[in-house]
C-alpha cells in the first residue's frame, strides 16, 4: 500500500486542481491521498467527484498556526468540516490571506521589485494565496531562481524583508479544536529549518501531552538526520510517524508518492478519526 498523507490543490497553493490531483495520484501509483490545502476543505468535494476506482481520499487541512513567534503547520486529518467553531478559525485565517498578500507586494515595489498585485493575484486564481503565489511571481520576474529561492531572509522567510504576520491559530488551540471535530493532528515538517525557525523538541513534547497524534518525518525538506532524529522523538513520545511529498504540482519539485506513511501509521490514524471517514473512489460508479 502507498499512502502520501500532504498535498495540495488549486484550492490553496498546488498549481493542479482538485481532479487533476486525484487522477495524478492513481497514475502514481498511490493508494492513499490525502488533500490538505491550506486552511481550506474547498477543493474536497471535486475530489470526490473526481475519485478513481481503487484511490482512497483523506480529506484533511493544513492549518496556519504560530507559536513564540515561529510560524508552524498542524495537519489535520478526517475532522468534521462543518464544525463550527474550526471552520470560524479556518474563516479567520483565510479572511486575512489577502491583506498580508497585498501588504508583501507593497513592501517588494517599495524595495524596487515591479511586482504587480494584479499579477500575484492571477497566479492565485481562486485558491488561498498566499507567499508561494508571490514566490512565483518573482521566479517569472528573475528575481529568484525558483519557488524555494524566494523562502529566505532577503524576500518571504518569516521574518525576512517583505514578510507580513497573518492571524494564525495557537497549535494548542488547533490540537483541541481539531479533537472537538473528530479529527487527527500531526505536525506538518517540523524539522525544516530551510524555511526560517522551527520550534524546539520541547515545544513538540508539550504538543503530544496535550494530544498532539504525531509528527511528519519523512519529507522533503529532512534531511537523513533529522528524520532520524525525529523518528527518535516520535518514538520516545509515543506520537505516530508520517511520510509526505508535500506535492504543491509544478510549483515545487517533490513529486506525488515521494515519501509515503507505512500502512499500520495510516491505519492508526483512521481508528482515532471520527469526524469523518476516508473514502474509496468508484471510478464513477453509485
Amino acid at each position: 500500500m502507498r499512502i502520501d498523507l500532504h498535498t495540495h490543490s488549486t484550492a490553496s497553493d498546488g498549481t493542479d486542481t482538485p481532479a487533476e490531483l486525484v487522477l495524478g495520484a492513481a497514475a502514481a501509483g498511490l493508494d492513499v491521498v490525502a488533500l490538505t490545502d491550506h486552511d481550506t476543505t474547498r477543493g474536497h468535494a471535486e475530489a470526490l467527484a473526481a475519485l478513481p476506482e481503487g484511490l482512497t481520499l483523506v480529506t484533511g487541512a493544513e492549518l496556519s498556526c504560530r507559536i513564540d513567534g515561529t510560524g508552524v503547520h498542524m495537519l489535520a486529518y478526517l475532522f468534521d468540516p462543518d464544525e463550527p467553531e474550526l471552520a470560524r478559525e479556518r474563516e479567520l485565517v483565510r479572511d486575512d490571506r489577502v491583506p498580508r498578500a497585498r501588504a508583501m507586494v507593497g513592501k517588494l515595489q517599495e524595495l524596487g521589485v515591479p511586482v504587480t498585485w494584479e499579477r500575484v493575484a492571477a497566479i492565485a486564481g481562486d485558491g488561498s494565496i498566499g507567499r508561494p503565489h508571490i514566490a512565483e511571481a518573482l521566479v517569472e520576474l528573475g528575481v529568484v531562481p525558483d519557488v524555494s529561492g524566494a523562502f529566505t531572509p532577503e524576500w518571504l522567510a518569516d521574518g525576512g524583508r517583505v514578510y507580513v504576520e497573518k492571524h494564525e491559530l495557537d497549535p494548542f488551540k488547533a490540537i483541541r479544536l481539531v479533537k472537538a471535530a473528530g479529527g487527527v493532528t500531526v505536525f506538518a515538517h517540523p524539522g525544516a529549518v530551510k524555511r526560517g525557525r522551527t520550534v524546539p523538541d520541547s515545544v513538540i513534547a508539550d504538543l503530544a501531552a496535550y494530544g498532539l497524534d504525531g509528527v511528519e518525518v519523512d519529507h522533503m525538506d529532512h534531511d537523513e538526520p533529522t528524520r532520524a532524529r525525529l523518528r527518535g522523538l516520535a518514538r520516545e513520545l509515543g506520537l505516530l510517524n508520517t511520510g509526505s511529498s508535500d506535492y504543491h504540482g509544478s510549483r515545487k519539485t517533490c513529486r506525488l508518492g515521494d515519501f509515503t506513511t507505512d500502512p499500520e501509521i495510516y491505519g492508526e490514524i483512521t481508528r482515532r478519526a471520527t469526524g469523518a471517514f476516508p473514502v474509496p473512489g468508484t471510478g464513477g460508479r453509485p
